[in-house]
């Protein structure tokens, strides 16, 4: 797997050079100079800990939680203090852990957001399944909630015992929706899990958009060496059988794509905190992401408060980009939603897509993994398939050693990738 992702970042960088990550960070945060900007805040705690679960997480603790929620709003006026007015975000995304343990201060902390920032395409929440209930989602839309996105995997009980989770109360889930409306409400599934069938699929997409749901994803199944799930990875031609067969299925309903995969049945239902040219992470694990670094703040509860205590921003880890490497992450999660614009591109870089990429573009035309029209490259069945291949590589290959570093040391002095 190492070899696939080092030839391509060499091939693509032009450099053999890794992708360093250095325990450094600025004071100031250079974002004024960033368009497309969205905001994303992480909320660590889950009353239970899922097995196959990858992301910073810590078993909910009431006076951890009330200090933690306290240093967030102090780190989020730490960094939009350095803006001179307001400054224009398209979205504010809560992920976590499970946001909704902390529902009574949700308004805390987007009030303290809109001191700085004005948010243009609204606010979402993931929720557990166990959250949907009319109180609580009351409680996100009176803070100023408009999205929301359910964890619910799998409807099936075979499946959520494989994943170590109970039986999701439709009806419930159901009732609450209906009561208590959102202008997206997104319902997540895994695919990929062992045995799993298109019927398997097909009848979770159908009861999510049956129950109230107007956008779905479907995340494939990655084993992470350092989560204790002991499920096993479907076969790769298995698995692109299956993403064919269900996005072709979505698309015969007339579903739109709106990424690698998401589908929604209604037009303007979006949700997603991934394809932003530039985006400011808070709390912990948060990354940040700007015009020629990338940031990642630490995994540890404990330190990220006492770094704050100390007004010092909780910065773990820090990648300088040459041009080359950020123009690679740029194509890589501008890709995640299925297209790729010429124009965008060079607005961002100043450059042509052609003049820096016109050869892998071509050989990927040739290849039958995107169809060029005018300057838009777009994604066939085919290279969205690899693309997910490819992000498989990718998220062993890097996210898995770095987040299986930082999960035991807050700050680590390097790392390479």
């Amino acid at each position: 797997m190492s070899i696939i992702t080092k030839m391509t970042r060499s091939w693509l960088t032009r450099s053999h050079k890794p992708f360093l990550f250095q325990n450094e960070y600025d004071k100031v945060l250079p974002y004024e100079e960033c368009h497309s900007l969205g905001l994303y805040v992480h909320i660590p705690f889950c009353k239970s800990i899922c097995n196959f679960c990858p992301y910073c997480k810590v078993r909910y603790d009431e006076e951890a939680a009330g200090r933690y929620i306290d240093a967030l709003i102090r780190e989020i006026h730490l960094v939009g203090g350095q803006s001179e007015g307001k400054k224009t975000a398209t979205s504010l995304y809560f992920g976590g852990g499970t946001p909704a343990l902390l529902a009574d201060r949700l308004h805390e902390i987007i009030d303290a957001i809109q001191t700085h920032f004005v948010i243009t395409e609204g606010i979402g929440v993931e929720l557990h399944p166990d959250n949907v209930e009319p109180n609580l989602l009351r409680t996100l839309k009176a803070a100023g909630v408009t999205k929301i996105s359910i964890g619910i995997q799998s409807f099936q009980t075979k499946f959520q015992n494989i994943l170590g989770r109970k039986t999701v109360n439709r009806a419930k889930i159901e009732a609450a929706l209906s009561e208590v409306p959102f202008e997206t409400v997104s319902m997540d599934f895994i695919f990929a899990l062992p045995d799993q069938s298109f019927e398997d699929l097909k009848t979770d997409i159908d009861s999510a958009f049956s129950m109230g749901a107007n956008h779905v994803a479907i995340y494939p199944f990655i084993d992470f060496t350092f989560t204790s799930s002991e499920v096993k990875a479907m076969p790769k031609r298995q698995k692109r059988m299956l993403l064919d067969a269900i996005t072709k299925y979505c698309m015969e309903q007339g579903y739109k794509r709106s990424s690698i995969w998401t589908f929604s049945s209604e037009k303007d239902a979006k949700y997603s905190s991934m394809t932003r040219d530039n985006f400011l992470g808070f709390g912990c694990s948060a990354t940040t992401l700007l015009r020629r670094q990338f940031k990642i703040n630490t995994f540890s509860v404990e330190e990220y408060c006492k770094r704050i205590d100390r007004q010092t921003l909780p910065t773990s880890l820090t990648l300088r980009f040459s041009e080359r490497q950020r123009m690679v992450y740029y194509l890589f999660w501008t890709a995640y939603s299925t297209e790729v614009r010429a124009d965008d591109f060079e607005q961002f870089f100043g450059v042509s897509l052609r003049r820096m990429y016109g050869f892998e573009l071509l050989i990927a035309r040739l290849l039958g993994f995107v169809k060029k029209r005018g300057t838009v490259y777009r994604m066939t069945l085919k290279g969205a398939f690899y693309y997910h291949y490819y992000e498989n590589f990718y998220t062993l290959a890097y996210i898995d050693k770095m987040w299986g570093i930082m999960r035991k040391e807050a700050f680590p002095a390097k790392i390479e990738l």
